[in-house]
């Protein structure tokens, strides 16, 4: 021990020592005590200013102490405690940077790693069930699909999932692939079912057109009995009786008050059928297409005006058989809604033409006269039922048609089937003559073509 180091030199040294060794055991190094370091003299800090008081009396000034002059070590020490106090903070930050390359993970970094994770096996979970489609049926409903010649497997991908068979092209392109049967597709018009599977549209494509199948299209309107008559060979049974009723639908939940068939109900489109099948067949086709279908119509406006279902298919029949031209089926929607609410009848020949069976031929005045509630010109109000089968944008004109003062309509002559529509008789009558004079210069004919 040196005689000439003072005791703060020598605690100094001590915690320095101390120090060292805790940092070699992996310790915290001994803190020194909390006792401040002697100050440098210095002049002495002024008195606080005192508040202002009354004026007393002057007294003599007290003379003013000098403080103690410091110990002549105090310098020595107060650099020796520094030097320690540096030597402490250095071996402190060491310590602290390896005991942070020692902390594991921070739990936010757990976090976004298992999220990841998470959603990396979802993502591949989800193209595995996209692309097997393990719970996928064979679909429902019927789509009339066509495979152009030549077509490739992406072609073909493209059409199922424009024509609503398939979800995804991409996912049944390389189902296709995977399978390895991209070059057994074959070519033709389908009939294939809405959101089926991949593997259940594969094998239909494979399986190719039969030969033996029965086509039938039945158009936009067409009564039971024209049905009937235009139905090709290959069936067998009555469609007219078979189209009276059925354990499908019932004619009453659609606000049918006596309905003697289904009329209306049998939803016109193109069927495939295998020979020799029963017209049963058929009218449940025409059946759940319906169903399909007309939950397609708003019919918000429609019960606005107290009309129901029933009645809107109604109005949609004789929109069918009255309108040529597409553009024309929510006018004369219009003209039967407005003629309704003024109580006018509503004048529509192709009624007549329903309770007389008579679809070709000119109608005679007997006719035009007959003695039925399907006579519009006569009766008010709407017909009992439908006249044919309407098809989905006639329905939709039937529930929502254009708002216009129109009450009458006759045909344009040399127009291609447009009407000519006016508000008041005066201009009904002068399209009548228009009308009257061109059929007269063609013998009789009416001159709705082009």
């Amino acid at each position: 021990m040196s005689p000439d180091r003072t005791p703060e030199e020598r605690e100094a040294a001590r915690l320095e020592r101390e120090a060292k060794r805790a940092v070699k055991r992996g310790e915290a190094p001994p803190q020194p005590p909390q006792k401040p370091p002697p100050k440098r003299p210095q002049k002495p800090p002024p008195p606080p200013k005192k508040p202002r008081q009354a004026k007393q009396p002057k007294q003599a000034k007290q003379p003013v102490a000098a403080p103690p002059a410091p110990a002549p070590a105090e310098p020595r020490a107060e650099a020796a405690a520094q030097r320690a106090a540096k030597a402490r903070a250095i071996l402190h930050r060491r310590r602290e940077a390896r005991k942070e390359g020692d902390k594991p993970p921070r739990r936010p970094a757990r976090v976004i790693a298992l999220a990841f994770i998470g959603l990396l096996v979802a993502v591949i979970g989800w193209f595995v069930l996209s692309l097997f489609q393990p719970l996928k049926g064979d679909g429902e409903g019927t789509v009339r699909v066509t495979i152009p010649r030549g077509s490739g497997v992406s072609d073909i991908a493209e059409i199922l999932e424009k024509e609503g068979v398939v979800n995804s092209a991409f996912f049944f392109e390389a189902r296709v692939r995977i399978a390895g049967r991209g070059g057994e597709l074959k070519a033709g018009k389908f009939q294939l079912r809405e959101d089926m599977s991949h593997i259940a549209a594969l094998d239909l494509l494979e399986e190719g057109v039969p030969d033996d199948v029965v086509k039938v299209t039945i158009p936009e309107g067409r009564s039971r009995a024209e049905v009937k008559r235009a139905l090709p060979a290959g069936f067998k049974g009555d469609y007219v009786v078979a189209s009276r009723r059925s354990n499908l639908l019932n004619p009453r939940d659609y606000g049918a008050k006596g309905a003697r068939n289904l009329e209306g109900f049998l939803f016109p489109a193109s069927y495939e059928f295998k020979p020799n099948r029963h017209v049963r067949r058929l009218v449940e086709r025409q059946l759940q297409t319906f169903k399909r279908e007309f939950p397609k119509v708003d019919l918000r406006a429609a019960k606005r005006k107290n009309l129901t279902a029933y009645d809107v298919i109604t109005i949609a029949s004789m929109v069918e058989r009255e309108a040529q031209l597409p553009r024309e089926r929510a006018l004369i929607a219009s003209v039967v809604y407005n003629r309704l609410r003024e109580g006018i009848p509503l004048g529509i020949d192709a009624t007549v033409r329903f309770a007389t069976n008579n679809w070709a031929r000119p109608l005679t005045q007997s006719q035009l006269s007959i003695d039925s509630p399907y006579n519009t010109r006569s009766r008010r109000g709407l017909p009992p039922g439908p006249i044919g089968s309407p098809g989905l944008e006639a329905m939709r004109a039937a529930a929502n048609p254009r708002r216009t003062g129109y009450l009458f309509y006759v045909v344009k002559p040399g127009k291609c089937g447009e009407h000519a529509f006016s508000e008041t008789d005066a201009e009904f009558q002068k399209d009548v003559e228009r009308y009257n004079r061109e059929r007269e210069r063609r013998g009789g004919k009416s001159p709705t073509n082009c």
